[in-house]
């Protein structure tokens, strides 16, 4: 049957389907419906939706550009995605010993949450760190409590993710140094440092210098990292932390994006080879949920990012225009009432990064809205990643959602919907001056306003708040950490200011604050400052001296 034939008898199906379906939604139900994202939803998506639309160009298929459908020719067939479970707490000993019980049950990844005070650059015993140490991530002050956190655990075998920003390149000489400790060399250590210091203004606020000296920091450790740790992603860059600010997933992708392409500008203005440092580029995105959307937005951003090294940087390499990524279940859809209703939320949103071909994954506990995951908790995510990919079949086909009509026409809708405000952003000067004006932080805030108003009007259900709240559910036991922790971590790096070497501390500080000084990478001085046992509050204090300290608008 000829194309236009075809065409002509699928219309005239639609039509009489339309028409049936116009007087079904007068009798009841939801004729209009919006994604998160403000997108309208057709009730049923047909060939008609992508008129125009080209397979090769838009689709084409996994591991090659435009990398829609995957980064790698055998997805989920060839290699499950990493189960890498993000958790710490107390000191480097509770730490080390949840880690292990983790891999030992199957966890495929590290992913180490670091307290609130080594994120900020203070050490376990300044007075502005009392009564957060330990609290929602491991305390780590130096070089001994490193060792101690990854005792016994082999770093030639286990990736490593490091949910650690502004203190970052801190972190990742210690891991060095850790893992010259342990004979492993740089170039055998894989893993992942966030180090993205941009959605920390955004979205999260534990930044502590300026923003373009706290850029230069990034760049160093690309330029650093890529001769010496060739096989770690030498960056995060975050949507997660933008989403549970309050961010749609439009502007999680365009705002996540366009973080990316100022570190790339900026390690390209420092001399940097796009195709080189761009291999170890990494992403990180919430998983939302909605299911429909979540899928979509992964295909979107992937499709877009690769799309903009080629076009924007002339990146020729394929892996230096990938787009690869960990997901993480949506804190932000967890509730304290009914927790356990929280296992499908995080279900639902796991399968969602799934369907979306992410590299690696963790999902939530569901007592996390609570507080601390207990131990029982955390098995019962990392089980919950083990069934989709063991029992569900969802593994054994690669991009089952591609050539959805839904996902195709809701990948292209966010597509255009994220360009359209990155184009406004470059419009006020590029993503830098947007957050030092405060532009990116607002357009979040009147976002997550939106959102929290469809739920105190009902339009929103939330299930166990706003409708079937009856009956109160299961409360179930709460991790406390110990505040003897506290009080342990504090002696713990007294002994180690007791029993290093001060005077090679006080030369090893100023070597690092001459490079801060000149203009030098700041990552071999710093990798000598930790190893002669310099604490990440030393450090972090001295920079100061020179890079100053943002205090926000």
């Amino acid at each position: 049957m000829p194309e236009e034939t075809q065409k002509d008898d699928l219309v005239a199906l639609l039509d009489r389907y339309r028409r049936n379906l116009d007087q079904q939604f007068a009798k009841g139900g939801r004729r209009s419906v919006e994604t998160d994202s403000g997108i309208p939803l057709a009730p049923l998506c047909t060939p008609l939706d992508l008129e125009g639309w080209s397979y090769a160009g838009k689709l084409g298929v996994p591991g090659e550009a435009p990398f829609t459908r995957g980064i790698q020719p055998t997805m989920y067939r060839g290699r499950l995605w990493t189960m890498r479970q993000y958790a710490g707490f107390g000191t480097a000993e509770e730490s080390n010993r949840r880690y292990r019980y983790l891999l030992e049950q199957g966890q495929t990844g590290l992913s180490v949450a670091f307290d609130l005070p080594t994120q900020m650059g203070l050490d376990s015993d300044d007075p502005l760190a009392a009564g957060e140490v330990g609290k929602v991530g491991v305390a780590i002050d130096t070089l001994d409590d490193m060792e101690t956190l990854l005792a016994g655990i082999p770093l030639d075998k286990v990736s490593t993710s490091m949910t650690i920003n502004a203190t970052g390149f801190i972190l990742l000489a210690l891991y060095m140094a850790v893992g010259e400790k342990h004979g492993v060399a740089p170039e055998a250590l894989t893993g992942t440092i966030q180090n993205d210091i941009l959605k920390e203004y955004i979205a999260r606020g534990t930044y502590i210098f300026p923003p373009r000296p706290s850029l230069r920091i990034v760049t160093d450790i690309f330029e650093y990292a890529t001769q010496a740790l060739p096989r770690f992603n030498t960056i995060s860059i975050s949507g997660y932390h933008i989403r549970e600010a309050g961010s749609t997933a439009a502007q999680e992708i365009a705002f996540t994006l366009l973080d990316g392409l100022a570190y790339v500008q900026a390690a390209v203005d420092k001399g940097l080879e796009v195709n080189a440092f761009g291999e170890r580029l990494s992403f990180f995105f919430n998983a939302h949920s909605h299911f429909l959307e979540e899928v979509a937005k992964y295909r979107a951003a992937r499709r877009l990012w690769g799309r903009l090294m080629r076009d924007r940087f002339g990146a020729t390499n394929p892996r230096a225009c990938m787009l690869r990524f960990h997901t993480q279940t949506a804190g932000s859809t967890l509730t304290a009432q009914q927790p356990l209703v929280n296992v499908v939320r995080t279900t639902v949103e796991a399968l969602a990064a799934v369907m979306g071909g992410t590299q690696s994954l963790h999902t939530n506990s569901f007592d996390e809205a609570l507080g601390l995951p207990t131990t029982e908790a955390a098995t019962l995510a990392l089980r919950t990643q083990q069934v989709l990919g063991h029992e569900s079949g969802v593994a054994d086909s690669i991009d089952p959602l591609g050539g959805s009509y839904v996902i195709e026409a809701l990948t292209d809708a966010l597509e255009a919907n994220a360009l359209e405000i990155m184009a406004e952003v470059e419009k006020r000067g590029g993503m830098v001056k947007a957050i030092e004006t405060g532009y990116v932080q607002s357009e979040i805030q009147e976002a997550a306003y939106r959102f929290q108003q469809t739920v105190e009007r009902g339009e929103r259900v939330v299930v166990g708040v706003n409708r079937f709240a009856e009956g109160g559910g299961v409360h179930p036991p709460v991790l406390h950490v110990d505040p003897e922790l506290e009080r342990q971590q504090v002696r713990r790096l007294r002994g180690v200011r007791e029993r290093r070497d001060a005077a090679e501390v006080t030369r090893a500080l100023g070597r690092l604050n001459d490079a801060a000084k000149g203009g030098a990478n700041l990552m071999e001085p710093t990798l000598q400052a930790v190893k002669a046992h310099a604490s990440v509050g030393e450090i972090i204090t001295m920079l100061k001296r020179t890079f100053g300290t943002y205090e926000g608008e």
